[in-house]
């Protein structure tokens, strides 16, 4: 069978610690959209593993493999798996040969398209990863996939076809001078990166490496004859349903479909056998997201370094914080900063609405909800249960991202609940949670009509919650 992770906020759900949780009983474990623009933190053992693109049950030790949805930086690809070793794993990773890879130029066109848009305040606050741009060329049929790395007459065809295109974008479009542009990425300035020879040269390099590893598969294929022989497949999504580029708050989303529905398309498998499965929206206890757009939930500003003094603290768990106080509390004690980016990520309250939108979207059969935690020692925990829209009250997400901007939140309160020994009450079970911390989690529950599978009380795998295991 297959079980499906999917974020269903904004992203930094805590989508890579539920993939480890519920990892255990997979046997594979398989990436189906985004790129290293992903952030998966597992920590186990008291060590962390920060991965953006490796699959995250490569910590238990399961077979990785990146799905024909996926757009692959073989960069990153290989300086994760060299960092992996040397914190004692062997990841297993397969790559499919249909995704698209990240190209130099692609980096380089995205980080100057980001100066160009914000100009222009359309500044969309992409990780300058390449990902939109590898994308757009895919949608284009101008895009050089993994299996085209392994022959070198066709990577050349490709590649003699492409970058003169995107110089003359650049150049006469853009009008920017590429020698005068300070930028370098894996191992490429901004000129090399629009030279053929050059890139052909490394490209096909990590061509033979892929080869020689035996790495490369045809995706659907694998994934349907490892259900076949009786394995559990995992499909892993990253990012979240609000940055899915057809249900999310365009246009300040990513650039595939974070959503259930495209497990089926970004692995290969059938939507029958991903339908068959289960589907299990991963949701943050709180709201955080880092980049541009509506957030009708939000708090304080996002600015600010690391650190909440014992003033700010008491503040924030006082009878009356300010939206700044708390905003500053739980970003702190959250974490609340890009894994991959380091940017301060925005905080507010839960939002419901979204969440009822995800819900649907998805088609979830279970939710675990991270970083109920954090929220401890505050006196009052607010959830974003409705909006205002127009004088009229709604309960899911407007379909543009002007009309959501409009949306002004009607909130619900609960009593707080007090800090503990989380590794205990994890230990023990759910009953051992504080009273309204359970009360909490069952409105969320009962609102979007889904059944809670997981809580997570903090980062490691043993301080999460198990009420149902999508496996069993």
């Amino acid at each position: 069978m297959t079980v499906t992770i999917v974020g269903a906020q904004l992203g930094d759900e805590g989508k890579g610690g539920i993939v480890d949780v519920f990892g255990e009983s997979a046997d594979v474990v398989a990436r189906y959209q985004g790129g290293d623009n992903a952030g998966h933190t597992v920590v186990h053992g008291g060590e962390t593993y920060k991965l953006s693109l490796v699959p995250s049950g490569a910590v238990r030790g399961k077979v990785g493999v990146l799905g024909n949805g996926c757009v692959v930086n073989p960069a990153t690809l290989f300086d994760e798996l060299d960092d992996l070793h040397e914190q004692g794993l062997d990841p297993d990773v397969r790559v499919a040969e249909r995704a698209h890879v990240i190209m130099p130029y692609h980096r380089i066109l995205d980080n100057l398209e980001e100066d160009v848009r914000s100009d222009d305040d359309l500044k969309v606050g992409t990780t300058g990863r390449g990902i939109g741009p590898t994308y757009e060329d895919k949608a284009g049929r101008r895009g050089v996939r993994v299996g085209d790395l392994l022959d070198a007459e066709v990577l050349r065809d490709r590649l003699e076809y492409v970058i003169p295109q995107k110089r003359r974008l650049i150049e006469e479009v853009y009008e920017i001078d590429l020698d005068a542009v300070d930028l370098a990425f894996d191992g490429f300035t901004a000129a090399e990166a629009f030279d053929t020879d050059a890139v052909l040269e490394q490209y096909r390099a990590y061509g033979e490496r892929l080869d020689e590893e035996g790495m490369t598969v045809v995706a659907g294929e694998f994934l349907a004859d490892s259900i076949d022989d009786g394995e559990q497949v995992m499909l892993e999504g990253a990012q979240g349903t609000l940055l899915d580029i057809d249900h999310g708050n365009f246009p300040y989303v990513t650039s595939s479909n974070p959503t259930a529905g495209y497990a089926a398309t970004g692995s290969g498998l059938g939507v029958t056998t991903v339908g068959d499965g289960e589907v299990v929206g991963v949701v943050k206890g709180y709201l955080s997201r880092v980049g541009t757009g509506p957030m009708p939930t939000e708090l304080g500003p996002s600015e600010g370094g690391h650190g909440v003094d014992a003033g700010e603290q008491s503040a924030a768990t006082g009878s009356d914080p300010t939206p700044e106080d708390l905003a500053s509390y739980i970003r702190e004690e959250g974490g609340e900063y890009g894994t991959v980016t380091g940017r301060p990520r925005r905080v507010g309250w839960l939002d419901l609405p979204m969440l009822r939108h995800a819900a649907r979207a998805s088609g979830f059969t279970g939710f675990a909800v991270n970083h109920v935690d954090v929220l401890a020692g505050l006196e009052t925990v607010k959830v974003g249960d409705s909006y205002e829209l127009d004088g009229e009250k709604i309960e899911t997400i407007p379909s543009t991202t002007e009309r959501w901007a409009d949306c002004e939140p009607t909130f619900r309160s609960f009593d707080g609940w007090p800090e503990a020994d989380w590794s205990a009450v994890a230990a023990e079970g759910y009953e051992a949670l504080p009273e309204n911390a359970r009360t909490y989690l069952e409105y969320v529950a009962e609102q979007i009509d889904t059944p809670l599978y997981a809580v997570g009380l903090g980062p490691e795998r043993e301080q999460t919650v198990v009420l149902e295991h999508p496996f069993e």
